[in-house]
């Protein structure tokens, strides 16, 4: 999304760990500007103005101009940054030039609108996949993002890369299938039970053991019969 936003940029002619140690003392971090054929230029930014962008509604979709103090103006989007591990205050930005005739590849958001009735009505499960989807499009032509109504979905239903509404010089480079969204039947936990006709659980070897203990006890104690002697 092209934005009428302009920030300011300084151009640096030293780079190293010394010069961004020099830049964040003066609040600025170090950044480079490439692109549409024309060799790299290093530059320093405030690293609030990028945090302003990033937080917008289009991020770092956003297309803005750069107004490089001594150089050139231009419109740029951020391709990379990189953010202190442990504060994740960021440390360095790359700007990439844009050329506004030329389509562009990029990522958008997916937002899904609404509460589906085969949650509310069915007892199923609403499973989000992924959270954007990748476009080919002209720059004025970037979208914040793509709202799709899920109301309506019900256990079975999915929302994939092909469903979504593209407009004007919009391409879709994601795969057509690709799955975005949902709904599923709970899962249930089945109990094992034996099947028809399976032969009973077989006698305990221990138990017949002490049967036969007891059997032998019993005639252990059985009085003895007395043989009478002939005369």
């Amino acid at each position: 999304m092209v934005k009428d936003l302009t920030i300011a940029a300084e151009l640096r002619s030293s780079r190293g760990k010394n010069e961004a140690r020099r830049l964040r003392v003066l609040k600025q971090i170090p950044a480079v500007v490439y692109g549409t054929g024309k060799d790299p230029v290093a530059v320093a930014v405030s690293p609030k103005d990028i945090v302003k962008i990033l937080n917008s509604a289009a991020g770092g979709n956003t297309i803005f101009s750069l107004d490089i103090t001594g150089g050139e103006t231009t419109p740029v989007m951020l391709k990379d940054w990189q953010n202190h591990p442990l504060k994740e205050n960021i440390l360095h930005v790359d700007f990439l030039r844009i050329d506004l005739a030329k389509r562009l590849r990029v990522k958008v958001r997916v937002l899904n609108i609404g509460d589906p009735r085969g949650v509310k009505e069915q007892g199923g499960v609403y499973e989000i996949i992924t959270r954007e989807i990748e476009i080919e499009c002209l720059p004025e032509e970037i979208p914040e993002d793509f709202r799709i109504d899920v109301t309506e979905f019900r256990i079975g239903s999915s929302l994939r890369a092909a469903d979504v509404p593209l407009t004007g010089s919009m391409k879709l480079v994601s795969a057509p299938d690709q799955l975005i969204s949902h709904v599923v039947s709970p899962v249930k936990e089945v109990e094992a039970t034996p099947a028809e006709g399976a032969p009973a659980a077989a006698e305990p070897e221990v138990a017949k053991k002490g049967k036969k203990e007891e059997e032998g006890k019993d005639a252990a104690k059985a009085p003895e019969k007395k043989v009478e002697k002939k005369k």
